[in-house]
């Protein structure tokens, strides 16, 4: 029997209470540290994309439109409403392949989840703990979205899982952010529900920025509107999530809506999140990772090999098998690591030496097969690199705050400089001191 449209479902009304009152309850400590983390990560994300084409488009969007100066534009001096910003903001975090992901719900959260609840702590001036908490609770909301819903069903249904789940985590923490009510919260999901989007035709983006706009700036601005709009005054649909023609009616196959609660409050989703430690894209970092510690436990020279297999899932060798982009092909990046002992974000990115004779004789020795038992330990993403030696000899094979500040160092300090990228982290490590999120507006202005 349907639920009338004045009834509220169990599931909802606990999802919604606890999205209003998400920021009334401190994180415990390793969650805060954990949060600090993806954040400092997805901010040197979105600085690093600003210099790529999809963040450059989005800035040069972004400033035809003007606005009201509710929050920044990272990168530079653009001021605008907080739903522009979350857009350019989200977009430049995924224009690279530098954010984190989520392997269970096939979702990267951090490049739009973290620039909603930043643009939406701006324009409501909320303090560093209140951003924290808003970016784990966004975190929990969106991962639980597409958990959900069977990602995996999801996406073979054309769906995109990388768009749906962060746009209902960024509404999440733009509205805690708002203060909204529970009933307020109410009203936000369903508008978030309405413009709830995204096909996985994005595979087919050659030059990553419609992917940048899916991932990250249309579900970083979609979720700081719903959330705008229910805080002016807007009401809508009391529970989109039951009764007669519900999200799930809409969506999925056979949906779980009491996944969208499970363990809310006690198990914190931004934990069992990964950091990319290399700027390439997701199957290739467990190789590169495999191939760095051959590197220092065995001391291999490049001259040394004869041969190299790498072993990702199936999935995972087709997206990266010989791509033209550097940083998602497999046999390129493996090579540069071969060749220089680490990846940074210029090599990942610099095509030129895609053509280099000694990168390309070394990848010629490279062989990427799809590995069964890498395809069923999915959504883990996993990979094994066996070397063969000229000599004969084979080998086989969470993140410190340093090592996080070792990857976000590099990407800030081109754009921002040494002084203020090194004054960022600090910021961001100590962030609960932080009484207003503008703070941070002068540690992340560009020169545009």
């Amino acid at each position: 029997m349907a639920i009338e449209h004045n009834e509220v479902s169990p599931v909802t009304q606990k999802l919604a209470a606890h999205i209003a009152g998400a920021l009334r309850n401190p994180l415990p400590d390793a969650v805060a540290e954990k949060t600090k983390h993806h954040l400092l990560d997805t901010i040197a994300a979105m600085v690093s994309g600003t210099k790529l084409l999809p963040g450059r488009k989005a800035i040069d969007y972004v400033k035809t439109l003007g606005g009201a100066k509710e929050a920044s534009v990272v990168g530079t001096r653009v001021l605008t409403t907080a739903e522009l910003a979350a857009l350019a903001n989200g977009i430049a975090a995924h224009a690279d392949e530098t954010d984190d992901s989520h392997a269970p719900s096939l979702t990267h959260p951090g490049c739009g989840i973290v620039p909603a609840a930043l643009a939406m702590a701006e324009r409501e001036r909320r303090g560093g703990q209140d951003l924290l908490g808003a970016v784990a609770l966004g975190y929990d909301v969106g991962t639980r979205l597409t958990l959900s819903l069977d990602p995996y069903e999801f996406r073979e249904d054309g769906h995109s899982t990388h768009s749906f789940g962060p746009m209902f985590g960024a509404a999440a923490a733009a509205g805690a952010l708002a203060s909204l009510e529970p009933r307020q919260v109410r009203h936000l999901l369903s508008f978030t529900a309405q413009q709830a989007s995204g096909i996985s035709s994005w595979a087919r983006d050659a030059e990553h920025v419609e992917k940048a706009f899916d991932f990250g700036g249309m579900p970083a601005r979609n979720g700081v509107a719903a959330a705008a709009m229910v805080a002016a005054g807007f009401t809508g649909v009391e529970d989109v999530f039951s009764g007669e023609r519900n999200f799930f009616v809409a969506y999925g196959r056979e949906p779980d809506p009491n996944e969208l609660v499970r363990e809310l409050g006690t198990t914190y989703e931004i934990m069992n999140t990964n950091i990319k430690r290399w700027a390439v894209g997701s199957p290739i970092q467990a190789p590169l990772d495999s191939l760095l510690d051959l590197i220092r436990t065995h001391g291999v020279k490049p001259e040394e090999i004869e041969h190299v297999v790498v072993r990702v899932s199936h999935e995972g060798a087709q997206t990266t098998d010989n791509r033209d982009m550097p940083d998602i092909c497999m046999q390129h990046m493996c090579a540069v690591m071969l060749l220089d002992g680490t990846v940074t974000f210029e090599s990942a990115h610099d095509y030129e030496r895609m053509q280099d004779s000694e990168v390309r004789a070394l990848r010629s020795r490279i062989e990427l097969r799809g590995d069964d038992e890498m395809s069923r330990a999915l959504p883990s993403r996993q990979g094994s690199v066996e070397l063969r030696l000229r000599d004969g000899r084979t080998a086989e094979n969470p993140m410190t705050r340093a090592e996080v500040e070792e990857k976000c160092f590099p990407l800030l300090a081109p754009t921002l400089g040494a002084k203020r990228a090194k004054a960022l982290c600090d910021a961001v490590w100590n962030l609960e001191a932080m009484t207003d999120a503008r703070e941070l507006r002068p540690l992340l202005r560009g020169s545009g």
